[in-house]
């Protein structure tokens, strides 16, 4: 089970961030506290002021070849699971995701 999906508009992602990691990166897929898939990724910034979350967006911006301003935190924001939507073409997002974990 993958932890995005194709929604109107692009995808939803679920993130379980891990900030304040030695490195940025991605840790595989792993399930949440209710058996749902979610993304494990580990970033270097602290949890302080917004800080994981800018990074966090900023981080999948470079890495998905997206602007900032197309990720949107839809709910997490102050949690360490979040749900992401990404802008743009399902397809093409999904393609580049399965690419991140492969």
């Amino acid at each position: 089970m993958k932890p995005y999906a194709a929604i109107a508009g692009g995808v939803r992602l679920a993130v379980r961030l891990t900030p304040r990691a030695s490195r940025d990166g991605v840790d595989g897929i792993a399930a949440d506290a209710e058996g749902r898939p979610v993304l494990k990724l580990r970033l270097r910034a602290p949890p302080v002021e917004g800080a994981a979350n800018a990074a966090l967006i900023a981080w999948l911006a470079k890495t998905l070849g997206l602007r900032k301003a197309d990720i949107e935190i839809r709910s997490g924001e102050t949690g360490r699971t979040k749900i992401l939507h990404l802008s743009g073409d399902s397809a093409a997002l999904i393609r580049k995701l399965d690419a991140l974990l492969a």
